[in-house]
């Protein structure tokens, strides 16, 4: 495949469709509060640090799109709320008139019918130059391992830094980046918190949320916490977050 991947602002003509494409994404992880901070606004403030791609089979159709945002981070210290935090922190240097030193990736999205075609090492691959040209010399991500809603009750301090027998992670997601030059950190515990009424969560998921406790649901990373007495469910998410060095394009 070849891909054709520029930045939002070198093609503003996908802004009409950017959260169209269809994806595999389930509809839970849509309703994280603080999204609100960024995908509101990533067509008029942060084109620059979205990617998209299309390819000569279907010139102007998404093939993927890739997120990155600028934050500022005191102390230095990647942070335990990893992919809200960068959202927060984002938006609190907007708000103060700051100039944000660092850089993190939010997502990378592939379109459904390809998945497993080898875009997603591109798309990292697009994203790390881009923050180098920017002007950045390291991009961090929150990442979201793709196999871990398979093992919910692991904890995520074991899983993340589990690996094969070549000495790569053994998370496919994991692999990608650390094949790309990045390098495993950190866990985020509580990178995502997503809330809602048992109602809620049932329209979501299609599950019963009639019992209290931990309840595993589909593509979730860890068990949603139910508390039928109070009529809601949280979901906290763990990512982990990954360091890539970059070289400074002039």
């Amino acid at each position: 495949m070849a891909l054709r991947i520029t930045t939002l602002a070198e093609r503003p003509e996908f802004a009409a469709t950017l959260w169209d494409m269809d994806n595999a994404w389930p509809e839970f992880m849509m309703k994280d509060p603080i999204a609100d901070f960024f995908y509101a606004v990533a067509d008029t403030v942060y084109p620059a640090y979205v990617l998209v791609a299309d390819d000569d089979a279907e010139p102007g159709r998404l093939v993927a799109r890739g997120c990155t945002m600028p934050f500022t981070l005191p102390g230095g210290e990647l942070p335990d709320d990893g992919w809200d935090g960068v959202i927060r922190r984002a938006w609190l240097a907007r708000e103060r008139g700051e100039r944000p030193g660092r850089i993190s990736a939010l997502e990378i999205t592939v379109r459904r019918d390809l998945l497993g075609k080898g875009v997603s090492p591109l798309m990292v691959a697009a994203m790390r130059d881009n923050a180098a040209r920017l002007g950045f010399d390291e991009l961090v991500a929150p990442v979201r391992p793709n196999h871990k809603h398979r093992e919910p009750h692991t904890p995520m301090a074991q899983y993340a830094f589990r690996t094969r027998a070549d000495g790569l992670p053994h998370d496919p997601w994991l692999r990608v980046h650390v094949r790309a030059g990045g390098k495993i950190v950190k866990v985020a515990p509580r990178s995502m918190t997503i809330a809602g009424t048992l109602a809620e969560w049932r329209a979501w998921t299609g599950l019963p949320f009639d019992r209290p406790g931990p309840v595993e649901v589909p593509g979730a990373l860890n068990p949603v916490h139910v508390q039928p007495e109070h009529d809601h469910a949280v979901y906290v998410e763990p990512n982990v977050w990954v360091s890539h060095p970059l070289t400074i394009r002039r």
